[in-house]
């Protein structure tokens, strides 16, 4: 049986009143365990062909009750891109949101990246989703997990919010932040949080809350929509918290959930704020979560109270990066070199000619790529988005994105791979966000194989084949390999092998 805070039992007591023992019985269950489908990848593969016993999730049309014991975290379709494993409480506050293909979207505290690629799989790849993520080792997670899911829009940051409020005035549609907090709704599926709990961390997380809500207001259009999450019970961190942010914004007021769920979830209002919702494990099939969703309505000035202070009180800075993937690399072209690495936003000589190579159907013009019909011939059709070079590694950004200048960036959009002397060494990105339609060589892999190669081995194939090979596993992508004599050279990034 789990041993909880006394302090959190005695506060949860008080709170629940005569809910309280059915609160604490369900302590002594399983936590639930659920995987949420890649909505980029649904028309390669449905839920009744995945190889586990599956369950809908009532509030996430994507998501799906499962069972540990069946490891689909460890199944090849997981590195394929599938499906991500989520708890399916977590999988509510996307739901909230709402984003729609087309919108800029900033998820604001995003690690490890489980709320980042369900708003990916919503947008389609149109629009602009930023990704941020204050710590660089998870940051760099999160944006293993966008590349896996086969992200084609996402640009990932590595900085503090105030930093962000900075760079993005009045920039995004909608804004998630799903907060740093005491972690008391996860309890039951993780030890650390219980013993990383107390008190005082409760009113240090508020703090935290305050000062990243109030860069949050920055950023947001007039007009846009904020959602607020936490996965903890603490009235302290969310009604009290939502009640500041009302109280010194009154540009923003809240939307009431309801419009967004079918009946009978489970789900149910906040304490005293019925436009909230909270997610109790003794009231349905999921841990704990609180969300809430709130509109910046056009007609009022934003007030500016607590902005300075806040910030000045809590910046964040010591865990600022001092290093990063993309700043200060991107390339001094040379007058010669123009012809290779193309100018003015326009795609480099030597990856048209990987393209007209490798993928059929092909037509290119100075400003036009077009391949085939899927998600990723038409990212690379779009004519506002534009091809850019940090150091040798090209990317094709979003259109909607605006400058890198100082901003720590980890992924600038998608990431096309690498120019080397002479040649275009595509990245495991662009694989990723392929389907084997897409490119003219690909094979596809028994279950054996796919093991085979996630582990780094090389693999037999037709003779036929020669040069880059999408290799692919139930029709959905798991990575490149170069073919030649028969014999499937493995290009599997090595961090990634099992």
């Amino acid at each position: 049986m789990i041993n909880l805070p006394q302090a959190f039992r005695s506060r949860m007591e008080q709170f629940l009143g005569t809910e309280a023992e059915d609160f604490f019985l369900s302590y002594e269950k399983e936590h639930a365990y659920g995987l949420r489908m890649n909505l980029l990848k649904q028309k390669e593969i449905l839920p009744e062909q995945f190889p586990f016993s599956l369950s809908p999730v009532p509030w996430c049309k994507e998501g799906y009750y499962a069972l540990y014991e069946e490891h689909p975290g460890k199944h090849p379709l997981h590195a394929a891109g599938a499906y991500y494993i989520q708890e399916p409480s977590a999988m509510s506050v996307v739901t909230l949101l709402s984003p729609a293909p087309g919108e800029k979207i900033c998820d604001l505290c995003a690690a490890p990246g489980g709320k980042s690629t369900q708003i990916a799989g919503r947008l389609h790849g149109k629009g602009l989703l930023v990704s941020n993520e204050i710590i660089p080792s998870r940051a760099k997670i999160l944006s293993e997990n966008l590349e896996r899911f086969g992200t084609l829009n996402a640009v990932i940051t590595n900085e503090t919010p105030d930093r962000m409020a900075e760079h993005f005035p009045e920039f995004f549609d909608k804004i998630l932040i799903d907060a740093p907090c005491s972690g008391e709704g996860m309890f039951r599926k993780d030890e650390t949080a219980i013993r990383e709990w107390s008190e005082e961390q409760v009113e240090k997380c508020a703090k935290r809350q305050k000062t990243i809500l109030a860069c949050a207001e920055k950023m947001l259009k007039p007009g846009g929509i904020l959602v607020y999450s936490t996965c903890t019970f603490s009235k302290a961190e969310n009604e009290d918290i939502l009640q500041w942010f009302l109280d010194n914004y009154p540009a923003f007021s809240l939307e009431n959930w309801q419009d967004f769920f079918p009946e009978d979830t489970g789900i149910v209002s906040g304490k005293n704020v019925k436009e909230a919702m909270r997610l109790f494990p003794h009231k349905l099939k999921g841990e704990g979560h609180f969300a809430a969703r709130l509109v910046k309505q056009n007609e009022h000035q934003i007030s500016q109270i607590y902005h300075e202070n806040s910030l000045k009180e809590d910046s964040f800075n010591e865990n600022s990066s001092k290093e990063h993937t993309l700043k200060g690399k991107k390339a001094k072209i040379k007058r010669n070199e123009k012809k290779k690495r193309g100018t003015a936003g326009m795609p480099p000589s030597d990856y048209l000619e990987f393209l007209q190579k490798n993928m059929p159907g092909l037509s290119t013009s100075s400003d036009h790529v077009h391949t085939t019909d899927s998600i990723l011939s038409h990212v690379l059709s779009e004519k506002e988005q534009r091809f850019e070079l940090f150091g040798d590694e090209l990317y094709l950004v979003p259109g909607a994105m605006n400058t890198f200048e100082k901003l720590k960036t980890v992924r600038a959009g998608l990431h096309l791979g690498t120019l080397k002397k002479n040649r275009f060494e595509p990245a495991h990105a662009l694989a990723k966000a392929a389907t084997p339609d897409d490119f003219l060589q690909s094979i596809e892999c028994s279950l054996p194989q796919a093991d085979a190669y996630l582990h780094g081995e090389t693999l037999p194939c037709g003779k036929n084949l020669n040069g880059w090979v999408l290799v692919c596993f139930e029709g959905l992508s798991l990575g490149w390999g170069k073919a030649g004599n028969g014999i499937l050279k493995n290009h599997y990034p090595k961090g990634l092998r099992i």
